[in-house]
């Protein structure tokens, strides 16, 4: 009987002194033991990763090189499709919490990462960042301070993005408007004759060529109906990417794409014109414009698939799902909170009642 191979994405290292599996240390290039303390290296790359030409494998998204099977687990509650590196006996979604069965995982293919950024904080340091935050919320339920003191809770998410490169070229046309100011003259609510300055645009035809390198345009690679990480804290620094090695994912769960290359090609292109508009702008000069027409070509197009670090926080509250995120980088928190009805209603009372207690010692002084 032939042996069934086991890719590289799902090896998992076992500890040389107890066999225990060693999980990733943030902040380091280390794997270590958590029962014997047992520390090995992950051994870096000594290249760059590797940018892929991006039409083959729009073209064709089958045997690749750098496409495996990885095993994935799907929530039928919120959509998230999650592979976990470590044998969990049982796990919950990292962004609703509800129950996912081992039993489902189903073997999918991916296009194998081609960089992550490892997690630079722990799960501690996350924890005590969303407990100080949890504290200081005013009219927070209680649940909500109880969950906050369980680590439990917050949980190390690698998340999927797409990077996009390319050699941009475009022809424009468009307005330049230079500033000038007129004297006008009017009447204050008094009736007294004053005088200002007016300030007004000419206008005039602007046309011209912009090109440049348009380097890892960042596009999100994940959706689902709940959990959507926050704009404020998705901003991580891409010089810390380092090339793919399973060791970094070992004790996080891992997010699979769930936005095709070929979607997040077109968003990126999106993007590529916005830039090229900018461009264009800042060629056009003077102290304002107006790009009217800009054609665009894109050449020698690469991609990467990357998988960027956050904890995640759930929690429930009358029936409604609440997600806290913490940028596994900067530390940066953001998230929706939950507001405890009896505690804002027995502040209004309690407020009311401090309002008649001083009206009635008024009166009767009075």
């Amino acid at each position: 009987m032939e042996e069934t191979p086991i890719h590289k994405t799902e090896l998992k290292k076992a500890c040389i002194n107890c066999g225990a599996e060693l999980k990733y240390k943030p902040g380091t290039t280390s794997i270590t033991c958590e029962y014997c303390g047992h520390k090995e290296e992950i051994s870096l790359a000594t290249s760059k990763f590797e940018e892929l030409e991006l039409y083959p494998y729009l073209e064709s998204m089958g045997d690749q090189k750098n496409s495996e099977e990885i095993s994935m687990l799907h929530c039928k509650n919120c959509g998230a499709n999650q592979h976990v590196e470590e044998n969990y006996k049982s796990l919950h979604c990292v962004y609703c919490s509800m129950p996912l069965i081992l039993e489902d995982a189903r073997k999918e293919d991916w296009i194998l990462p081609g960089a992550v950024l490892p997690f630079q904080i722990d799960q501690s340091a996350s924890f005590t960042i969303f407990k100080k935050w949890v504290n200081g919320l005013w009219w927070a339920p209680n649940k909500l301070k109880k969950a906050s003191l369980d680590p439990q809770f917050t949980k190390g998410l690698y998340l999927p993005y797409w990077t996009f490169d390319a050699q941009l070229a475009a022809s424009y046309t468009g307005q330049r408007g230079e500033y000038y100011y007129e004297t006008q003259t009017y009447r204050d609510s008094d009736g007294n004759r004053k005088s200002r300055q007016v300030r007004k645009t000419r206008w005039y035809p602007a046309s011209g060529h912009v090109s440049g390198f348009v380097d890892d345009t960042l596009i999100k690679a994940s959706k689902q109906r709940a959990g959507r990480v926050p704009s404020k804290i998705a901003r991580w620094d891409l010089k810390k990417l380092q090339p793919f090695n399973s060791g970094f994912l070992s004790g996080f769960v891992t997010e699979k794409y769930t936005i095709p290359l070929k979607d997040g090609h077109t968003k990126s292109r999106e993007t590529a014109k916005q830039i090229a508009t900018s461009w264009a702008a800042g060629d056009i000069g003077g102290d304002t414009q107006r790009v009217t027409s800009i054609d665009m070509k894109l050449a020698e197009e690469t991609f990467k698939h990357i998988l960027l670090p956050v904890y995640v926080s759930s929690y429930r509250y009358n029936g409604k799902e609440y997600n806290f995120f913490v940028n596994g980088e900067t530390g940066a928190l953001s998230g929706k909170r939950p507001y405890s009805f009896w505690k804002i209603f027995f502040a209004i009372l309690a407020g009311l009642i401090i309002i008649g207690v001083i009206v009635v010692f008024a009166q009767g002084a009075g």
